[in-house]
């Protein structure tokens, strides 16, 4: 297989992940470009995120249209990130390949462990949720508390995102069913929102900083942006938890290889 043809399939699994659960899609990028394609953590961090970013358009768009985008608590949590996204991507040049490997094994063990230990999906405690829907208008209400945890789950998102080239979705979707008491899709429609902001942000600091594999992105968003338009029309024919866990495993699994790779014990 070419590597174009390559980049396309991988980008397509990218997009179905990020259709059928609004995570993890950055989050597997990376080690799919590192182990698929050879490319360095530095060289597939905004190739990721030009996919998951072009994705994340599309998908908060048909958002929009069905009205379940919370375009208010996106541009907050979008903001944040796109603040952070610039130095993570700083740090991530100046540091070796190998201990971002690590640092991204780690991420996702960490992402893994949640999703299977204490599901996204769950109904969150009373006391954590910050920012509630007005049973009146439908809006959130929002208070002071709200906004600094939007705010901070942003800043979180926005670094990794520079750093590991992730969309930070793995962050945005936890932190919003704990805070809120939105229903699942729009929480996965906001987080894209907000993975599209954070995403313009961290390519255009890694194009200011070097040259973006453009041959290597192009036909992997490609593949992203149609799978992730087939599976919205999936998503709510499946069973959404069965998938978190599939996907908990596998990433898990991932992150085995990653760290395994950073130790050198796997090799090219």
């Amino acid at each position: 297989m070419d590597s174009t043809t390559l980049a396309v399939t991988l980008g397509t699994a990218i997009g179905l992940v990020m259709a059928l659960t609004g995570a993890g899609g950055g989050v597997l990028a990376i080690p799919l470009l590192v182990f698929g394609l050879h490319l360095p953590v530095q060289q597939a961090a905004p190739v990721g995120l030009v996919a998951v970013g072009l994705a994340a358009v599309l998908g908060a768009a048909v958002g929009l249209t069905q009205r379940i985008v919370r375009y208010r608590a996106a541009a907050l949590i979008g903001a944040a990130g796109m603040l952070m996204a610039p130095l993570g991507v700083v740090m991530a040049q100046r540091l070796p390949n190998r201990p971002l490997l690590g640092a991204f094994a780690l991420v996702l063990a960490y992402t893994a462990w949640r999703m299977l230990k204490q599901p996204v999906l769950s109904v969150p405690l009373p006391t954590a949720v910050l920012c509630r829907v007005n049973k009146t208008d439908h809006r959130l209400t929002w208070t002071l508390p709200c906004a600094r945890a939007l705010a901070g789950t942003g800043l979180i998102a926005g670094l990794l995102s520079g750093l590991l080239g992730v969309g930070g979705g793995f962050v945005i979707i936890p932190a919003l069913t704990r805070y809120t008491d939105l229903e699942i899709r729009s929480i996965q429609v906001t987080s894209l929102a907000v993975i599209a902001l954070v995403s313009l942000s961290g390519v255009a600091a890694a194009a200011m900083r070097g040259p973006v594999r453009w041959d290597v992105a192009l036909p992997f968003a490609s593949g992203a942006v149609v799978a992730l338009l087939v599976g919205q029309q999936m998503a709510n024919k499946l069973n959404a938890k069965s998938l978190q866990r599939t996907f908990a495993w596998f990433s898990l699994l991932i992150a085995i290889l990653m760290l395994a790779r950073a130790l050198g014990w796997v090799v090219n």
